[in-house]
């Protein structure tokens, strides 16, 4: 294993047992009911995503419809495969605040590409390069810059963002290209092609996390970086690694997102980066890195988005929709610190309590 400044050494006990807390393990003797387990996200998270379900069926006889759901789905799927990026960065400690920059960008590259005659593979990888080279110039900044990825990640989307008007040249980009729009837009049996897209992304996402040594170095990283990097492993490197897929996939967002918008803006990945952060929180990821999974974080993301069309089926103002998820945000990081479940315990150990006898 390459390093970087540190002598080869192999992967630790200490490492190991770090990456085995953050959700990894080896697996051992082939189960498939032990690989299942080990794949599907967190119990809680399906137990909360039924109750939003039923909630939304008891409110609204609109919700549980094949044209509802195929809208959840549908608008989710920008969010998810931006919250599988997203989870890269956060396992390893960091935040990347310029995805939804990123996906605009995404958008209008494609988009002009398109209209200057380019056929749609080419195109389609010249906007992915272009957004994945934004991810490496983040990684590169924070890493050898030592600036910290809250401000290294704003500072990249204010200039991406600039980027975009200046290319955009203040007018939409409309996009024509039926070859392109079908690419994103048609259904395979039945079920819409972004729905497909963000499920590939994340089980190769859970793939990777599980069962791959990558995946077990980012868990290290997340819990104690220097640690990994006195154990030999290449810290620099995959910090640069996971802010290029981040990238990568906002760029893949954006192209879903000019498919369903029909369009190239500059405008449209305003708020974006909150929510691909709020996703990757609910589903039980901690800020501080070292724990969580992909799926979850999708999982999270798809409570948000449920949570959401509940509300607008139900004609609940934006501005108390806005409020509702900062709650949902809040709750949810309050628990996966650590602080909410030492509250629920104490709570727990008062009410068992037996009172004071008077006599």
């Amino acid at each position: 294993m390459s390093t970087e400044g540190s002598p080869q050494v192999q992967e630790t006990p200490a490492l190991q047992d770090r990456a085995a807390a953050g959700g990894v393990r080896r697996p051992q003797g082939g189960s498939m009911r032990a690989l299942i387990a080990r794949v599907l996200p967190r119990s809680y998270l399906i137990i909360v995503l039924a109750l939003v379900v039923v909630a939304g069926t008891a409110s609204s006889e609109n919700f549980l419809t094949v044209f509802n759901i195929k809208n959840i789905l549908i608008t989710a799927a920008v969010v998810s495969v931006l919250a599988v990026g997203q989870f890269f960065v956060i396992v390893t400690g960091g935040i990347d605040l310029s995805v939804g920059s990123v996906v605009a960008f995404s958008t209008v590259l494609t988009a002009i590409f398109l209209r200057e005659g380019l056929p749609t593979g080419p195109a389609m990888v010249l906007a992915l390069l272009a957004c994945a080279l934004v991810g490496t110039f983040n990684g590169l900044i924070i890493v050898y810059a030592g600036i910290t990825p809250f401000i290294a990640t704003l500072a990249t989307l204010s200039i991406v963002k600039g980027l975009s008007y200046i290319i955009q040249s203040g007018t939409l980009i409309e996009i024509k290209n039926q070859s392109f729009l079908n690419l994103f837009n048609v259904e395979i049996a039945g079920v819409p092609r972004p729905v497909l897209i963000f499920v590939v992304a994340m089980l190769i996402a859970a793939f990777v996390m599980k069962f791959t040594t990558f995946g077990r170095q980012l868990y290290a990283i997340g819990g104690n970086s220097e640690a990994a990097r006195l154990s030999g492993l290449p810290v620099k490197r995959n910090l640069v690694a996971v802010y290029t897929v981040s990238g990568f996939l906002a760029g893949l967002a954006g192209l879903m997102l000019a498919a369903q918008l029909l369009q190239g803006s500059s405008l449209v990945g305003a708020g974006y980066e909150l929510d691909s952060i709020a996703a990757v929180v609910v589903g039980g990821a901690s800020l501080f890195g070292g724990t969580g999974d992909p799926i979850s974080a999708v999982v999270g993301g798809l409570i948000i988005g449920t949570l959401l069309n509940i509300m607008n089926l139900l004609g609940v103002a934006s501005e108390t929709q806005l409020i509702i998820k900062g709650g949902v945000i809040l709750i949810a990081v309050f628990f996966t610190t650590g602080a909410g479940l030492r509250t629920v315990r104490k709570l727990g150990a008062l009410l068992r309590r037996p009172s004071p006898r008077t006599s």
